[in-house]
């Protein structure tokens, strides 16, 4: 009797950090098998995934090398040079590499994205080089790096002629407009090659200091018009952009208007819910769409789903916590990415899933602030 053991595809992954990480549970399920590649042999994907290069994602040999010996290369991050990737899409690898250099482009340059969205859905922007370019675009407003920039890094309210002339020292600059908006949003789709596309429940995102601190699905406070219509701007986009993959479009709401805010072509923070909260994860969705398979139901598991971040604090280790928040709450669910724990970084996440939002927020509030040492053990 003869045996067969089926041959996994290979799905190559630059950047060996938390989303990298994270894809592997639905990769083990599937049975995908995942290569990294990573700058270093300490990122924190490479505690769970064992097929690991290590080298730097911009030097052209080694990125060809890597591309080469998958079946498909999505990423972790969106630092990938672009004229790089359009040389190995030039070399007949354009259909390996997923989402590609074309999409990509939107997410890697403002100036880029920026045209492609319609004006209606665009804060009022300028592209500028210098201080006498921007004299009349007004104060306060927003400089942004032309390429780049996340979490608040490569973001900046400006108040003044002075503040701004001291970033553009550093290079060219996009300006927006200050939206005094009343909530932001983030609407999570999937992609594939052959057109297929699936779009999960518009997420509500609650910010601190330009970082992400708590996500609450189904957004709050939003009719069930404007969600409707912040999904289908969503639908658009990956159809202009052809982006092959998981996309978060993040939008400002300003009453019953729209206003794009920042496109990123991977998993995304904001839809870390998915995890527990959707039929199909973010991550299993990715990978489903960047192998051209048939993509999965997005509908909720719960009425309501709130995620909140993990940000480092005063305790190194986290897994002190567990006790008590194990004890206290049964339903949390707990991600920890296995990052050194630094003030103020992301290193993990807890997600919650039930029918009373302000209830699952305080309680995913208490367990975020708990691993950071900053809520007593009977806090509630």
């Amino acid at each position: 009797m003869t045996s067969r053991q089926s041959t996994p595809p290979i799905v190559g992954v630059i950047g060996g950090g938390q989303l990298a990480r994270m894809m592997a549970a639905p990769a083990g399920a599937l049975g995908i098998h995942i290569r990294l590649l990573a700058e270093s042999a300490h990122e924190c994907a490479t505690q769970v995934i064992s097929d690991v290069v290590v080298g730097d994602f911009r030097d052209y040999e080694t990125l060809r090398a890597f591309v080469s010996s998958c079946d498909v290369v999505t990423f972790d991050h969106e630092h990938v040079p672009n004229a790089l990737l359009r040389r190995l899409a030039s070399e007949g690898m354009e259909a390996k590499l997923q989402p590609g250099p074309n999409a990509l482009q939107y997410a890697q340059e403002k100036v880029k994205m920026r045209e492609l969205v319609a004006p209606e859905l665009s804060p009022r922007w300028k592209q500028v080089a210098d201080i006498d370019e921007a004299r009349d675009f007004g104060f306060p407003c927003i400089a942004k790096s032309l390429i780049g920039g996340y979490d608040g890094k490569g973001v900046w309210r400006v108040e003044s002629d002075s503040e701004l002339s001291e970033l553009l020292k550093h290079g060219g600059l996009l300006l927006e407009e200050l939206v005094p908006f009343d909530a932001e949003i983030s609407v999570l789709i999937a992609r594939s090659p052959h057109g297929q596309a699936a779009v999960w429940a518009v997420t509500e995102t609650i910010q601190e200091n330009g970082i992400c601190v708590q996500t609450v699905t189904p957004a709050s406070h939003l009719s069930d018009e404007v969600a409707g219509k912040a999904q289908s701007i969503a639908l658009t986009i990956a159809e202009q952009t052809g982006v092959v993959g998981v996309m978060a479009v993040e939008m400002f709401v300003v009453g019953e208007r729209l206003l794009v805010n920042e496109l990123a072509m991977r998993p995304h923070n904001s839809g870390h819910w998915s995890i527990e909260g959707a039929i199909t994860s973010q991550f299993e969705q990715h990978l489903r769409a960047v192998l051209d398979l048939p993509l999965g139901a997005t509908d909720m598991r719960a009425r309501h789903v709130v995620m909140g971040n993990i940000l480092g604090g005063d305790k190194a280790d986290l897994h002190r916590a567990f006790l008590h928040l194990f004890a206290r709450d049964p339903g949390l669910k707990v991600h920890l990415y296995g990052k050194e724990v630094r003030p103020g970084r992301k290193v993990g996440h807890v997600t919650l899933l039930g029918e009373d939002t302000k209830r699952l927020s305080a309680r995913a509030l208490h367990a975020t602030e708990f691993f950071a040492g900053r809520a007593g053990e009977h806090d509630e």
